[in-house]
């Protein structure tokens, strides 16, 4: 049954090679593909960082900021500027902690099209071409 539940979904990748991957359904429901995308992205930086701090531990120092591509213009300039937006006045404030992210150079969110969204292959149904391509990324060696 459809509770109107959007799902989040990332690919975490390191040093080129994709090392996880989580698709869940979001615990509210969100009033916009703004906020959807938000919520999405909030989870995708509290997992990036934890995967961050586990790497620091094992001595593979991160030099650059974490990327997060998200397919929502809206959402990347709600993280970059979280001014009063109309479509965030209503966003649960433990969301926000994006925006601290960004503030501090730690995380970058990047504009990719939904079209070449990686994840998209646990999401959606994808055409054929789009679907190889996908495989070809994730590194999924076919043995057939």
């Amino acid at each position: 049954m459809d509770n109107h539940k959007s799902v989040g979904d990332f690919v975490f990748d390191v040093v080129g090679e994709s090392i996880s991957w989580t698709l869940k359904k979001q615990s509210t429901v969100a009033t916009s593909s703004v906020e959807a995308e938000y919520i999405a992205s909030a989870n995708a930086i509290k997992k990036a960082v934890w995967f961050c701090t586990l790497l620091q531990k094992l001595d593979y120092s991160q030099t650059t900021a974490i990327v997060i591509h998200a397919d929502n213009q809206r959402c990347i300039a709600l993280a970059n500027n979280p001014v009063s937006h109309s479509c965030a006045k209503h966003i649960d404030i433990w969301h926000h902690f994006i925006c601290d992210h960004v503030e501090q150079g730690e995380v970058e969110l990047h504009y990719v099209p939904t079209k070449d969204m990686l994840v998209n292959i646990f999401s959606k149904a994808l055409p054929l071409e789009a679907f190889e391509k996908f495989h070809a990324q994730l590194g999924v060696l076919n043995y057939f």
